[in-house]
């Protein structure tokens, strides 16, 4: 196999990459999406291997990618199938550590060593025994990467640590979303609406939105909410998400009588977020690059959030942040925002500047492209 370039000079075939993805991670999965229409645009031949949820959820056929269904599973068949879809690839771009796995394991033992990127999208988040498999699996993951891609400089960092031989900053554009910020209220429109269906028309309503578990701190997030029932009125918290916490805190929230309401996993959070007052991010971030923490900012909404990760990265002097597990702190940083109009107002205006000078999906795959095209040149004889 010759390498290419990416952008296929007349008589030469296009550039072959396999995206492997997972499909566990919202910010993964339409970063794949998001990538894969742009190279395509660029001449690119993609195939994107991801769970079949994946691509009913992100559509990668209509980005122009072709899609094959491969499990969530390190299993034999699994990586076999694996195998057999990289076999032609100039490039595998796995995203995400399980995925990445799954690609070490397919590409290994091969004649024609075909690269390897790893875009690392959040930090591990265990404990006890799996998190000890979790740092085995990121060793080898970094020991048969060419490149590691970090969304955040901490990511890269972290993987240096882990033995990664090329790691590089690799930040994750925010997918376009249809619409705007939202404007002067509608007694009529969506928002009133949807604050309507929540609960929340004459009190504040403040969105969280990830997986009900551990590393979130949501019981930091339930500490905090004693402080917010004594307000008058008192604020409604919508949880958005699902996991292995919910049993524990619903329990929590009704023996406590918490103005907290988990309302499950939400095909609208754009819209959610849209509807609220304030954003609240108790715990560590939803990726390395959060979607909540781009969502709010762009949505002009004011965002309270521990100071984990790469957030302070990300949103520069654009929220509050709170040291992470401190309940006391995040309650009185949510009190003094609802009673500060000018602070949120500060805060909106700082957010869209901050998410302006984020990387736009174009310098996303433009970098990207890059790496593939440094990748794929041909090795000249000495």
């Amino acid at each position: 196999m010759t390498p290419v370039s990416s952008h296929a000079p007349h008589g030469q075939s296009p550039l072959r990459t396999v995206q492997v993805l997972g499909g566990g991670n919202a910010g993964s999965s339409a970063h794949v999406r998001s990538l894969a229409a742009g190279l395509v645009a660029r001449g690119v031949k993609v195939t994107v291997c991801a769970p079949d949820e994946a691509e009913c959820t992100y559509d990668f056929t209509g980005a122009g990618a072709d899609h094959v269904h491969v499990p969530r599973s390190s299993d034999p068949v699994s990586v076999a199938a694996l195998r057999a879809v990289c076999a032609d690839a100039d490039i595998v771009h796995a995203h995400g550590l399980h995925a990445s796995f799954r690609a070490a394991l397919a590409l290994g033992g091969r004649r024609v060593r075909t690269p390897l990127v790893v875009t690392l999208h959040e930090p591990v988040h265990a404990e006890g025994a799996r998190a000890a498999l979790l740092r085995v699996l990121e060793r080898r993951v970094m020991k048969a990467a060419t490149v590691v891609l970090g969304a955040t400089s901490e990511l890269v960092d972290e993987a240096r640590r882990t033995g990664a031989q090329d790691a590089r900053l690799g930040p994750v554009a925010l997918p376009t979303r249809t619409g705007g910020p939202a404007g002067p209220e509608d007694p009529d429109g969506p928002r009133t609406k949807l604050r309507a269906e929540l609960g929340a028309v004459d009190r504040p309503l403040l969105v969280a939105v990830g997986s009900l578990e551990r590393h979130r701190a949501y019981d930091v997030l339930l500490d905090a909410a004693h402080t917010w029932r004594r307000l008058d009125p008192a604020p409604l918290v919508v949880v958005a998400g699902e996991g292995s916490l919910r049993g524990e805190l619903q329990a929590r929230i009704e023996a406590e009588e918490l103005p907290v309401a988990l309302v499950g996993s939400r095909d609208d959070v754009p819209e959610l977020l849209a509807a609220a007052d304030l954003a609240l991010l108790p715990g560590r971030g939803e990726t390395g690059r959060s979607v909540l923490v781009q969502e709010a900012l762009h949505a002009r909404v004011p965002l309270v959030a521990a100071g984990a990760d790469g957030i302070p990265e990300l949103v520069g002097d654009a929220a509050e942040l709170v040291p992470p597990g401190d309940a006391g702190a995040l309650a009185d940083a949510v009190v003094r925002l609802l009673g500060d109009a000018g602070r949120q107002d500060e805060l909106r205006d700082r957010g869209l500047r901050q998410a302006a000078a984020w990387p736009t999906e174009d310098e996303t795959v433009a970098q990207v492209l890059s790496v593939y095209d440094e990748l794929t040149q041909p090795t000249p004889l000495l």
